[in-house]
């Protein structure tokens, strides 16, 4: 099975691999610690490992009026190599004083890429997997930058978002985008789009990513990688009929956060698919799924998605070797379909699905 290579942020010696820890809020607690006891179980194929313990989410914020407080960032900037996060329970209302501590930390740490690979497990090891697309999204803008405002006109109440796409962050995550195509078999990328519509914001995205190859300092570097556009409401239809077009995806924040969510059902359940948050120099491993309050403190989470997760971080680091050995131990669990947790339709706890996965470690 083919896993999507990532370029590693330091090819420094580390002796110690200190790793951020941030369940934040509902399942997030439950699913954090699954990964970082699959972590543990890699033993000699990664440096002795460090785990701090960090605060941040909408329950901290009720009890301490800080979502992401000052500690948290400081630490991750001086202290770690690396961070998980598990899930933020954002409240759907306007809350004054709140925002989402992730999106914050996104921003804080210059992680503007949000890798998430979408793959499926074949039937049998070394078969093709039915689904295997990356969507590659920006992370830093679009209406992520959550200006807004609302006020009174002659017909009533107006609300009004900013939606912000620059050049400089369009060409980034376009480099991203087209350095992970690059890398893979089919060396295919899809620019998502709506600039039919949008043809100042979605139109300067569209042309900076087109514009990438042909920059001075490439070189013909990407000259094997093919490039196609789609508009984004054409690419969501296209991803439920015939998944097989797609091998990596580039869109702003929003579009990518949809497609990515929406190609998780193409592979069973949220609970599978993993993301990293990167940057040049820092990376958060975070599980796609939310902080699903309707089944929090039950045990039952799918913890996969936060293994998996973990295992895209490590791969990011440069772990190649106790990255391959997560996902395939994942790979062997749901493959053979004895232990799964209530989202795939299975009845097993979250804690025997990570004895399941640390069992074939």
């Amino acid at each position: 099975m083919f896993r999507t290579p990532l370029r590693s942020l330091s090819t420094t010696a580390r002796t110690t691999l200190k790793i951020g820890l941030i369940p934040a809020d509902g399942i997030g607690r439950e699913v954090i610690p699954a990964a970082k006891a699959a972590i543990q179980a890699l033993g000699s194929d990664i440096p002795k490992t460090e785990f701090i313990d960090l605060l941040a989410g909408w329950d901290t914020f009720t009890r301490t009026g800080v979502a992401l407080p000052q500690e948290t960032n400081d630490i991750l900037r001086d202290e770690c190599d690396c961070a998980l996060f598990g899930s933020v329970s954002s409240p759907s209302k306007k809350v004054v004083g709140y925002s989402s501590p992730i999106v914050a930390l996104r921003k804080n740490m210059d992680l503007y890429a949000n890798i998430r690979p979408v793959l499926s497990v074949a039937p049998e090891p070394g078969q093709k997997a039915a689904v295997d697309l990356v969507v590659v999204r920006e992370n830093t803008e679009c209406l992520y930058v959550k200006q807004e405002q609302q006020t009174i006109g002659k017909k009533g109440r107006e609300a009004r978002a900013t939606r912000l796409i620059t050049e400089h962050a369009s060409r980034k995550i376009g480099q991203r985008a087209f350095e992970i195509a690059l890398g893979r078999p089919r060396k295919h990328l899809t620019i998502i789009h709506k600039s039919n519509v949008l043809s100042v914001t979605d139109g300067l995205f569209r042309e900076t990513v087109r514009e990438v190859p042909s920059l001075p300092e490439i070189n013909g570097k990407y000259d094997k990688v093919t490039v196609m556009e789609q508009l984004v409401d054409s690419a969501l239809y296209r991803l439920f009929r015939e998944p097989e077009v797609f091998d990596v995806m580039v869109a702003p924040n929003l579009y990518g956060d949809i497609l990515s969510d929406a190609a998780a059902a193409l592979v069973g359940s949220l609970g599978l698919v993993p993301s990293i948050n990167a940057g040049d120099n820092f990376v958060i491993g975070e599980p796609v799924h939310g902080s699903a309050p309707d089944i929090a403190g039950k045990g039952i989470a799918n913890p996969i998605a936060s293994i998996r997760s973990a295992a895209l971080m490590l791969r990011y680091l440069g772990y190649v070797t106790g990255a391959d050995r997560l996902d395939t131990a994942v790979d062997q669990v749901v493959r053979e379909g004895t232990t799964l947790t209530p989202d795939l339709h299975g009845k097993s706890t979250t804690q025997e699905v990570l004895d399941a996965i640390l069992k074939r470690l």
